[in-house]
């Protein structure tokens, strides 16, 4: 076994911690458990990518490759980073809002402190968002 700190082989056992082997180096003192991989194939990676741009849910993909939900969703937001190279946001959009602010003015009952909250999503490649905040005392802010 070597060291992971000083790269050292003379090393002995020393115990075990959650029914692990812990080893002890002779020369730097360092205690260590032996490295163990519990990551999946790249293949079951990519299957797992490909039944999810198939429409599969995150639970039956999970499933089917015998990992966690979250676990997928993790290498479907690592496939897309590495993957695609998103472009940048060129400029702003101007939105005309008369028929909103119409809707919401004739509206009775306000919404979170009085005010109404309007999300409109710019650039979905980009995921540049714009918030809006309308309110009926004091106009757009």
């Amino acid at each position: 076994m070597k060291c992971i700190k000083c790269g050292s082989e003379e090393t002995m056992k020393n115990g075990h911690h959650h029914e692990r082997q812990r080893f002890k180096c002779k020369n730097c003192g360092y205690q260590f458990t032996k490295e163990h991989s519990a990551s999946k194939s790249p293949r079951t990676k990519c299957l797992a990518i490909m039944l999810f741009h198939s429409g599969l849910s995150l639970r039956s993909i999970a499933s089917i490759v015998h990992v966690s939900a979250p676990c997928v969703l993790n290498w479907v937001r690592e496939f897309s980073v590495t993957g695609y190279k998103k472009p940048k946001p060129q400029g702003s959009i101007l939105v005309t809002l008369d028929e909103m602010w119409q809707f919401l003015h004739s509206k009775k009952a306000n919404s979170g402190h009085e005010k109404h909250f309007v999300v409109l999503q710019v650039d979905s490649l980009t995921g540049e968002v714009e918030l809006v905040v309308m309110s009926k005392s004091h106009g757009v802010e």
